[in-house]
């Protein structure tokens, strides 16, 4: 961080590295989009190498870095209802429900896991979603994301039992046996966010010398 604010851009990457798979499940987590998730992804980063001199260390840089993306992920929420058509969201129910009935768990190989996690989890309420994410996949303490999200942990304790039993209810024996494959975070993905977010920051370096 330190290097970074001196001047050493390029180590901003490694930076991104270390955090992108949680940044990514986060806003993907709120936006239930591939593609918008890496949008906020690259939001979030630039909003947070613009504002590095304002942390201040009282928080994990993790954490801040966390908190940015949520609230650039559902800042983007708010505005893509503010002009959805009002049947958009229960259309896109009624098609993953329909997926979800049409391919019964006895049949999923082993390599579609993934895939039913992502769809059981983007079923579930945001509220719920966010905290399962952050406590179960991320694997942050009741007291790490209650920071995060601004909630008072009891909150997320309660939120945490309510999404379990929700998903229980669609995946029993299958989430409890890979839960890490949910929003699989891929090297791929990773270097295009990378690339992304640096050609983002030299563009911005180069207009403010000029």
């Amino acid at each position: 961080m330190a290097r970074v604010c001196a001047g050493e851009t390029a180590l901003f990457a490694l930076l991104m590295r270390r955090h992108n798979a949680r940044i990514y499940r986060v806003a993907r987590a709120i936006l239930r989009r591939d593609d918008e998730a890496e949008d906020v992804m690259q939001d979030a980063y630039v909003r947070a190498y613009e504002h590095l001199d304002s942390f201040r260390g009282e928080a994990r840089f993790s954490t801040w870095l966390t908190r940015i993306a949520v609230h650039e992920a559902l800042a983007r929420t708010r505005r893509a209802r503010r002009f959805a058509p009002l049947d958009g969201h229960q259309q896109e129910s009624n098609v993953m429900s329909s997926e979800r009935t049409s391919r019964p768990d006895q049949q999923l190989l082993e390599r579609e896991l993934g895939e039913l996690l992502d769809r059981a989890i983007d079923g579930l309420p945001e509220e719920f979603r966010l905290v399962f994410v952050l406590r179960v996949i991320e694997d942050l303490s009741v007291a790490d994301t209650a920071e995060t999200l601004g909630l008072p942990e009891q909150t997320v304790k309660t939120r945490l039992f309510r999404a379990r039993e929700r998903l229980k209810r669609e995946l029993v024996a299958h989430f409890d046996a890979q839960p890490e494959a949910a929003y699989a975070f891929h090297l791929t993905r990773c270097d295009r966010v990378v690339r992304a977010v640096m050609n983002e920051l030299a563009h911005r370096t180069d207009t403010s010398e000029a």
